[in-house]
């Protein structure tokens, strides 16, 4: 069977799209190693195009730990002794930022972003993913940018007396 429709084939009629003269696409053959790379090429756009979706809610998003244990000293960060302090920190490797929400109570945010997984950075008014511009608020909401899912947080606990956050 050969590769081409030419308008001198006996099986070409005089309705087909190429009677009476030649269009390159129609008689360029394409061989196998030309179709295998643009089949290669149509599953990379696939795979792009699927990226570019709702973002950090598929399969593939990068995931902070699901659960981290540490207790920290409050007085160790001078940016937690007024409400609304944030102290960026890392926990057993790990990148999080823990927040006073309230006189005695604090937040521990994960500070991986869960679109690509860069760590997040802390700004006036909450954090900023520094790869694509998503934005959250200082609770870990999503607020602007590109469209992810809000900041993994961590159970946090404050014990007044020892002056210590249990998170995990």
């Amino acid at each position: 069977m050969p590769d081409r429709v030419m308008s001198t084939d006996q099986s070409c009629g005089a309705t087909c799209a190429c009677s009476g003269e030649q269009s390159a696409f129609l008689v360029s053959p394409i061989d196998r190693r030309k179709f295998i790379s643009l089949g290669v090429y149509a599953a990379a756009a696939a795979a792009l195009a699927s990226c570019a979706g709702a973002g950090g809610t598929d399969a593939t998003s990068p995931e902070s730990p699901t659960s981290i244990s540490a207790t920290v000293k409050v007085s160790d960060f001078s940016t937690l002794a007024s409400v609304g302090g944030v102290a960026v920190t890392s926990i057993n490797g790990s990148p999080v930022a823990i927040v006073r929400t309230a006189s005695s109570t604090f937040i521990t945010l994960s500070r991986i972003c869960p679109h690509q997984g860069s760590t997040v950075n802390a700004t006036a008014t909450g954090f900023k993913c520094p790869n694509h511009g998503a934005t959250f608020n200082a609770s870990g909401t999503w607020t602007g940018g590109e469209r992810t899912s809000s900041l993994r947080a961590y159970a946090t606990s404050y014990d007044s007396v020892a002056g210590t956050l249990t998170i995990g």
